[in-house]
């Protein structure tokens, strides 16, 4: 009778979170935060600790957050990307660390275990996350091949209707937490090689056999809320467990990956939002030589940027909202993807640098929101592609499509690109000349940080036309435009200085001091 009972007050549970209004789902969350950061606790003390105290994430995990990721059949508010992003940027505003773990759980696992997982075991996996408040993540990055994926070395191979894995996985945000894990492994040829492809596979970790052993948790420098570590992979999964991809696995992880990079946003929506509004209120009540320091220039300078970045991520969130639904294949969109990622982390480290730069030394201190922030901001540009590799791969993208239009001057090209067709107008004087396509690596990321910012300011544009508020818009891309044309100019600067063997010979300064 008691089982029965518990059963019904679930599916009434789940009922009333499908039908609430998501402004209504996402008020009760904020409610939720500012109970347990603010008056149950101070989340400033609270932030200078690893992990989360039991009561936070039960409290906050009471509201069904993760129900965003989750279809509608299964109990779920059916994985809308405007909810998805809406969720990341409400938790960001007061903790990144809190918005990196719903992150984590729905774009890293929820949104590709319900594309491409089996039909077979959905029901039981969603009903323990909106049930029994369960979470999941992710394992790709290895050891010996962090950015170099493709070659990973966790092998699979299948043995009695069980696929058994063994590897090594290290950086997986909740580690030692996650009850569900999405494994990465390439498949054991009958010659002992590893296919060329990759596959993913659902564990279990509280089933028989598929434990996974952590052998070491790490230090990280940031985010401590979220556990890391380095994972021993020894696991035998059900044919059940396999996710099954439209087509190839690679495509599957880079569907996966770019819907994932198109979220950031999210997690710097509340966060910008919180730098710039911390920066407001500090400089309109710090007073330095009988004013305040909101009335000083470079002050002013500092401030508008905040609101410019502001402005670019609002941009992106809408333009993701719009583009990166479930029902869409993301796995050839990869320029758009790697911009807006590597974009909005660098946006993020610099406002929190900037907010540290103008609240001064009381920011030092790792229980200061700027301070917090900026550690916490800093692996962002790191993980899930380091930001040189994705504006390497942008400008690689973009040499590629213009071989293939044959067209070699790098304002036409742009002008007739989607992505780049509204704002190109805007930057004429820098991009208006024959690019040479045979470009040395170090020139590939400068041109890359120019195209992810002009994109950028396409979407801003975007979101001028639907009205947003105009000064905004303008500042934005008087920003854009001054950050287009330093990038240019370092572009357009002749530098091939390459690092020395043996610097030390003939380079200690005390031999050229007399005396």
């Amino acid at each position: 009778m008691y089982a029965v009972t518990t059963d019904i007050l679930s599916v009434s549970n789940n009922l009333q979170t499908q039908l609430l209004p998501f402004s209504q789902f996402i008020d009760t969350l904020k409610e939720k935060m500012k109970q347990v950061f603010h008056v149950r606790a101070d989340v400033d003390q609270m932030s200078v600790h690893r992990g989360l105290p039991p009561f936070v994430l039960r409290e906050i995990m009471s509201a069904n957050p993760l129900s965003v990721g989750i279809p509608t059949k299964y109990g779920g508010r059916g994985g809308i990307m405007k909810e998805n992003i809406g969720l990341l940027a409400a938790a960001s505003y007061e903790s990144l660390a809190l918005s990196l773990t719903f992150g984590i759980n729905s774009a890293l696992f929820l949104q590709p275990f319900g594309k491409f997982g089996q039909e077979e075991v959905k029901k039981e996996v969603f009903d323990r996350f909106l049930n029994e408040k369960a979470m999941g993540g992710l394992m790709i990055t290895e050891p010996d091949y962090g950015s170099d994926a493709l070659n990973m070395q966790t092998l699979y191979s299948e043995k009695n209707s069980k696929y058994h894995l063994s590897g090594k996985k290290h950086w997986a945000g909740l580690t030692g937490w996650a009850d569900y894990w999405l494994l990465t492994a390439r498949q054991k040829s009958s010659s002992d090689q590893l296919m060329r492809d990759i596959d993913f596979f659902l564990c279990d970790v509280n089933a028989p056999g598929q434990n996974i052993v952590v052998e070491e948790f790490f230090e990280n420098l940031g985010l401590y809320a979220i556990p890391y570590g380095r994972n021993r992979i020894e696991v035998q999964v059900p044919r059940t467990h396999k996710l099954v991809p439209e087509t190839t696995g690679v495509k599957m992880m880079l569907d996966l990956l770019h819907r994932s990079r198109m979220q950031f946003p999210g997690m710097g929506m509340g966060f910008i939002q919180r730098m710039l509004d911390e920066a407001l209120a500090h400089t309109q009540q710090r007073s330095v030589g009988g004013r305040s320091l909101f009335q000083y220039d470079q002050v002013q300078q500092r401030l508008s940027d905040l609101q410019a970045s502001y402005t670019i991520c609002s941009a992106m969130c809408v333009n993701s909202s719009k583009k990166a639904g479930l029902d869409v294949d993301l796995s050839s969109q990869g320029m758009e993807a790697n911009a807006v990622k590597s974009v909005i982390t660098d946006l993020m480290q610099e406002a929190a640098q900037s907010v540290v730069q103008l609240v001064g030394a009381k920011a030092y201190k790792i229980n200061h929101i700027a301070g917090r922030g900026t550690v916490d901001s800093r692996p962002f540009q790191i993980f899930e592609g380091s930001n040189d590799i994705l504006y390497a791969q942008i400008s690689e993208a973009l040499v590629k499509m213009m071989k293939r239009s044959k067209e070699h001057n790098l304002f036409r090209f742009l002008k007739d690109f989607d992505l780049t067709s509204k704002a190109v107008h805007f930057i004429k004087t820098h991009v208006d000349f024959t690019l040479d396509l045979q470009i040395p690596q170090r020139k590939l990321v400068e041109m890359g940080k120019v195209i992810g910012r002009v994109i950028s300011l396409n979407q801003v544009l975007d979101l001028a036309d639907k009205g947003f508020k105009k000064e905004l818009i303008d500042g934005s891309i008087t920003f854009l435009q001054q950050e287009i044309g330093k990038l240019m100019s370092a572009f357009n600067f002749k530098n091939s200085q390459l690092a020395i063997d043996d610097y030390r010979e003939d380079s200690s300064w005390l031999n050229f001091v007399a005396g």
